[in-house]
């Protein structure tokens, strides 16, 4: 599960065998996880996150967007 980003509490990462799906990431923070859809970004499950702090998640994603795109196609083209 390689980490993507660190952005404050949050670890942004990739589950390998995640390949067959559109491109997304997931985010941990104290036990807590979601997974966004990268383009466009959309929540995709949740737990634990309340909506608050699930929404500032996404506008780091968005912020983050193209390089996340770009390290995912990095990442599963191998």
């Amino acid at each position: 599960m390689p980490t993507v980003l660190n952005i404050g509490p949050y670890r942004v990462f990739f589950v390998s065998l995640d390949r067959g799906e559109p491109p997304h990431v997931h985010v941990q923070r104290e036990g807590r996880a979601a997974k966004f859809w990268i383009d466009p970004i959309v929540l995709a499950k949740v737990g634990g996150f309340k909506p608050l702090e699930l929404s500032k998640i996404a506008a780091l994603i968005k912020a983050n967007q193209k390089k996340l795109l770009e390290r995912w196609y990095e990442f599963f083209s191998h």
